[in-house]
């Protein structure tokens, strides 16, 4: 009975873990692009259900623990774009547009190699350009509210240090206490789920400064990094599959609200690992669980919108913040490794970071261009290897070298980005 609840319960872990560690990232990002309480709260259930619906359908079709979730750095980048021309209508348009380049990435190989050519270390300074802001909010709300931030940052410490799956969710539920207690508001929602629809526009400052680098962001950040997490348990992710099913469900959900779900990269270890099973052959029960458990947090969307509205807004951010501090550290740290592309990747960073609007675009793209045209301009051609001079067979066998007759191996190295076999699998798969 044990071997057989623990999947179930690793499942419902992974849900409990994902939507608490960042839904208020999800909530702070839709509200800065235009969404009304209302909207936010119906981006949230529109997330929870698809994430859901796609986990439950991937994990019984392929029998793999593929776990699914919505885009967080996709969701600090709304927070890190703002407004954008068009109002609320066009964001829903960009993230239907999103949806349609994930699927597209699924169908057309092609599509998904020409992300996976974006140099990592622009691709990872751009996401880091993006965290930056969130991740300074716990630093504002201590000076700005220090009697409702400073419990927080303290229970995060805490569990990080001895219960680090924990930390961002009990974060969480102490800023839940701290407003509780100093707010004599009651929290006024509506506790059956509701779904406000918008009817998408496009406008090309959306579409270029919104939707496509939330695609990117979401592929590069979320997709890629998901695929190695189960490659690191030993499974090969059907990933043309899981863009095609989390790319439709993006579109559909995004006259809902919801900006864009994907594989998950962090919670994917719970699910995937042996917590969840022994057996690597049952896991899959876990990410079938997390995604049922997923749907119905979704129905409390309304009540965490509502309880999340009544926070000063810094502290809401600060907890967001919290709960990105690591994506923001390895973003970083994947930015700068690399010396040849190093000042390319903190012109990337700088740029994305001032939140720079130029023809009504956000930093992201210009950070992304800024980048790109630093490598382009500035690429250090390699000089050709010097041929050495001749030696006597003799010599070289009295040295130790190659003796006549046979082939020296050739010297290999390994790449900074990883091994040299593509990062892209077929859409077939």
């Amino acid at each position: 009975m044990a071997g057989r609840l623990q999947p179930v319960l690793a499942g419902v872990v992974t849900a409990l873990v994902g939507f608490a560690s960042s839904f208020t990232v999800v909530l702070a990002g839709l509200r800065a692009v235009g969404a009304d309480q209302a909207q936010a709260a119906s981006g949230l259930l529109a997330l929870c259900v698809a994430t859901g619906a796609c986990a439950v359908w991937l994990g019984l079709r392929h029998r793999l623990p593929l776990a699914i979730a919505w885009s967080t750095p996709g969701a600090a980048l709304l927070v890190a774009t703002g407004p954008v021309p068009g109002g609320w209508p066009a964001a829903v348009g960009a993230f239907l547009l999103t949806g349609l380049l994930i699927a597209a990435a699924g169908l057309v190989p092609a599509l998904g190699r020409a992300v996976a050519a974006i140099p990592a270390p622009v691709a990872s300074a751009m996401l880091a350009g993006v965290l930056l802001p969130l991740c300074t909010a716990p630093v504002r709300a201590l000076v700005e509210v220090p009697r409702l931030a400073g419990p927080v940052v303290l229970a995060w410490l805490v569990l990080h240090r001895f219960a680090r799956r924990w930390a961002v969710p009990g974060a969480l539920a102490v800023a839940v206490g701290a407003i509780a207690l100093t707010t004599s508001e009651p929290v006024r929602a509506h506790l059956a789920p509701a779904v406000a629809l918008t009817t998408p526009t496009w406008t090309v400052p959306a579409v270029v400064g919104l939707a496509l680098p939330l695609f990117l962001v979401t592929m590069a950040a979320q997709n890629v990094p998901g695929t190695a997490v189960l490659a690191g348990y030993g499974y090969r992710a059907p990933l043309g599959s899981a863009l095609r099913v989390t790319g439709l469900a993006t579109a559909l959900g995004a006259p809902a609200g919801g900006h864009a779900v994907n594989l998950a990269a962090i919670t994917a270890a719970l699910a995937a690992g042996p917590d969840a099973h022994p057996d690597p052959e049952r896991r899959w029960i876990a990410s079938v669980t997390a995604g049922i458990g997923m749907a119905l947090l979704g129905l409390g969307a309304g009540v965490a919108t509502a309880l999340v509205l009544l926070s000063p807004p810094v502290l809401v951010e600060a907890v967001a913040g919290l709960a990105l501090l690591g994506a923001l550290a390895g973003a970083v740290s994947a930015a700068v490794a690399e010396p040849d592309a190093r000042e390319a990747a903190v012109v990337t960073f700088v740029v994305t970071a001032s939140g720079v609007s130029l023809l009504g675009v956000g930093g992201a793209f210009w950070g992304l261009v800024a980048g790109w045209l630093m490598l382009l301009l500035f690429r250090r051609r390699r000089p050709a290897p010097a041929t050495p001079p001749a030696v006597p067979e003799a010599e070289r066998e009295l040295a130790g070298g190659t003796p006549s007759g046979s082939t020296a191996p050739p010297v290999l190295t390994a790449s900074a980005t990883g091994p040299a076999e593509s990062r892209w699998a077929s859409p077939d798969e």
